[in-house]
């Protein structure tokens, strides 16, 4: 506690990494803990032998913060997605039609008769989104029966609309990215979304569709027991975070761990739970690298990656 508290220069017009650095000099309050956050990822995206999960919600998806996970999938820095349905959502509906920017006090009455959804301060058109979804899923999944398709697990299907979306749609789709990589795209809750609902439609006159989650369990089991070293970028929480730290107490923990989240621990909840806590689950390993930053994922993530990226490609 004798290090001294060093003002933060922006005159020189610094990199990203380098201002980064100087926020963890400056002994900041949350400023410190992001470029401690910078370090954690530097350290995941770059390891040697390191299997890397990337965790996130669906709401994400629906901001330009989809690029981000995109790029990380596309460039190869992970080996698997663990996600919700609204993930599929938003990047097959973005696909085809965009998202609008709005306010976070619109009158959502007004926006209801004018057939406008509101996700925070975006604003969705009806018909770009459950339309478009309805539409293309219904045609993946004709063809899909055509061509013998009886059952299908969520990295199956996530990869299948990453196809669907050929060149062309597929620019800045985090599924086009997974399909052209094989990065395996893991949805344990399919169901809660409008992807989900549109496999239970087709499936009302296709009963033999058979919806295999136990081939993506499999598939994380071969993962997690593989992997030499296992590191977790965890953004939000709910079903994808615990997923992720789920299959990786089977073999004693992450090796490291990054957290960035809004929510609160106080309360018992899963995402506001630190990855200090985890350790007590044998989720993380005593002796892992890791650490939770608190804040909006839209704002830190992508000066992270950014950040983080540069130092490694320095």
């Amino acid at each position: 506690m004798t290090r001294k508290v060093e003002d933060i220069r922006i005159d020189d017009a610094p990199s990203l990494d380098r201002l980064i650095r100087r926020m963890e000099a400056a002994g900041g309050f949350s400023a410190r803990e992001v470029a401690r956050g910078v370090d954690v990822l530097a350290h995941i995206l770059g390891a040697e032998e390191m299997t890397t999960f990337l965790s996130f919600p669906a709401d994400i998806v629906a901001t330009g913060t989809r690029g981000v996970l995109a790029t990380l999938v596309r460039e190869g820095y992970v080996e698997a997605v663990v996600t919700t349905c609204g993930t599929l959502d938003h990047d097959l509906a973005r696909a085809y039609r965009p998202y609008l920017h709005g306010e976070w006090n619109l009158d959502d009455v007004q926006l209801h008769r004018k057939g406008l959804y509101r996700l925070g301060n975006l604003v969705i058109p009806h018909a770009h989104y459950g339309g478009v979804i309805e539409r293309e899923m219904q045609r993946l999944l004709r063809r899909r029966w055509a061509a013998g398709t009886r059952r299908l697990s969520t990295v199956d299907l996530s990869w299948a609309i990453g196809e669907s979306l050929g060149t062309k749609h597929g620019v800045g789709s985090i599924t086009r990215a997974a399909f052209e990589r094989q990065v395996p795209v893991f949805v344990p809750g399919i169901t809660d979304g409008a992807v989900g609902s549109q496999l239970w439609l087709f499936w009302q006159d296709h009963k033999e569709l058979v919806l295999d989650l136990f081939a993506d369990e499999q598939r994380l089991s071969d993962l997690v027991f593989e992997a030499k070293r296992s590191g977790a970028i965890m953004l939000g929480g709910g079903i994808s975070k615990h997923h992720t730290i789920w299959w990786n107490q089977f073999r004693d923990g992450l090796d490291a761990a990054l957290y960035i989240t809004t929510a609160v621990e106080w309360d018992g909840s899963l995402s506001g739970a630190r990855t200090r806590e985890a350790v007590s689950w044998g989720k993380l390993k005593p002796n892992a690298r890791h650490t939770t930053v608190d804040g909006d994922v839209t704002v830190l993530f992508p000066l992270m990656v950014g950040a983080a990226l540069e130092r490694l490609r320095r």
